[in-house]
């Protein structure tokens, strides 16, 4: 494990395997580095992968006030710390925080969006993202969590084990953090349409068919934002896909180029 300094001061942790073409896995909410470490030794073989730990999990450290300007700070210590350009994976909020970045003209040679969770335009999620703020100002991060993972499609059986999960109410006070970002450029959670337009690299968006509904039409109508990209739909998967699965996807995208379809 190494750590880079961001330019608020904060000591971002961060891991690399493999070698090659360097590329940043970014981890979605309740996540840290460890999330996408499988995904990384999987691609090991072709690619040089950094995972991290998001501000305020794992061995990072944190500073007040959050920002998600912070967030994409750490994303731009880390690329200098690794020779100054990378393709970009995100899942989920983490594929959120990849649009932003890729947005604000850092030098990702490639940018992979994996189910990043954008509401339908017809749809406010701040009163559900409140209420799981107010948990957790109350310290009940447990039902924060529960709450959020209802929110995110599961059942209530699935919400309430993970939420109990080793580690995970640890986790909670950084959902903050995730709402901030996906509320970044749009605000409820909504498609942001002009953040999604300024990233200019190829582009590829992840859908698993057996995912909630609103997160396949987020995909659609977040390629249709981009200028060179292409929508994959993964058969038979939900939202968090085996490894084994998926870096074959990625490992064909990375090392060859995209149409838009």
């Amino acid at each position: 494990m190494e750590h880079v300094t961001s330019v608020d001061g904060t000591a971002i942790a961060y891991e690399r395997l493999g070698s090659g073409e360097p590329v940043i896995l970014v981890p979605g909410a309740l996540c840290d580095r460890n999330a996408l470490k499988p995904l990384a030794l999987a691609l090991a073989g072709e690619f040089d992968l950094i995972t991290y730990d998001r501000r305020g999990r794992g061995d990072s450290g944190d500073n007040a006030p959050y920002g998600v300007e912070r967030e994409v700070e750490d994303i731009a210590a880390l690329l200098a710390a690794i020779g100054g350009q990378a393709a970009i994976y995100g899942h989920s909020s983490g594929a959120g925080l990849a649009a932003v970045a890729a947005s604000s003209g850092l030098p990702f040679t490639k940018v992979v969006l994996h189910e990043p969770p954008y509401g339908p335009d017809d749809v406010d999620s701040s009163e559900d993202g409140a209420q799981v703020l107010e948990l957790l100002r109350e310290g009940r991060n447990q039902e924060a969590v529960e709450h959020f993972l209802l929110m995110a499609g599961m059942t209530q059986a699935e919400a309430v084990e993970l939420a109990a999960g080793p580690g995970v109410a640890e986790l909670a006070p950084t959902l903050a953090y995730d709402f901030a970002v996906m509320d970044y450029g749009a605000p409820g959670g909504r498609l942001p349409v002009e953040l999604l337009a300024k990233i200019t690299q190829p582009a590829l968006v992840l859908a698993g068919t057996a995912s909630p509904p609103f997160m396949i039409d987020a995909g659609y109508r977040v390629v249709k934002q981009l200028r060179a990209a292409a929508l994959i739909e993964l058969a038979d998967q939900n939202h968090v896909v085996p490894p084994e699965f998926l870096a074959p996807v990625l490992r064909s995208f990375l090392q060859g180029s995209v149409s838009r379809r």
